[in-house]
């Protein structure tokens, strides 16, 4: 899988260690950033926990964790995150084969650095990496009134459907099976 370095001309994207859970604590620590996807700003403890749980990889052996911290290389520090989730394709996508491969991506970049066009890069990038995995789509939520977050799947090339789960809109990018190359 992809997991490796990733990088555009401002960013690189590291895969995580538990060792950026300081850093990454102090870039997500504002409550703002949960405005849309719920929840509220983990310590550095729960962090590093965390990062440790997604480096010792899904307990479903067909899914793949894949998650960057973002870094910007002029200021050489963090300044949010990205994932992919890789593996079958979730029950409410209709049209895939059983064997069908689905990369779930999200990203988050902290309140200081946002408008800055750092979201829609790291995103880009990643969805070039995935371009080149052996994947039928990939996918993302976003939540309807996220306007700048669907920007970014835009930007990245993923197009909205009228697929709504759990409240966020589905947006695609088809790599093969049901309209690829549309």
């Amino acid at each position: 899988m992809i997991l490796r370095e990733l990088r555009t001309p401002r960013l690189r994207l590291l895969p995580v260690k538990p060792a950026y859970a300081a850093e990454m604590a102090r870039v997500l620590g504002d409550p703002a950033l949960h405005t849309f996807i719920g929840g509220a700003p983990e310590s550095e403890q729960e962090l590093r926990a965390r990062y440790e749980r997604w480096l010792a990889g899904s307990p479903d052996p067909q899914v793949t964790w894949c998650n960057w911290v973002v870094e910007l290389v002029a200021q050489r520090r963090f300044v949010g995150a990205v994932q992919a989730t890789v593996g079958p394709a979730p029950a409410h996508l209709q049209g895939y084969a059983d064997d069908s491969r689905i990369a779930e991506i999200a990203w988050t970049v902290g309140t200081p650095w946002q408008g800055r066009g750092i979201a829609r890069e790291a995103a880009c990038a990643l969805v070039v990496a995935l371009a080149q995995e052996p994947l039928d789509a990939v996918i993302a939520h976003v939540h309807p009134d996220h306007h700048a977050s669907a920007s970014v799947a835009a930007a990245a090339g993923l197009t909205v459907t009228d697929v709504v789960h759990d409240g966020e809109v589905m947006w695609r990018l088809e790599l093969s099976g049901p309209g690829a190359g549309a």
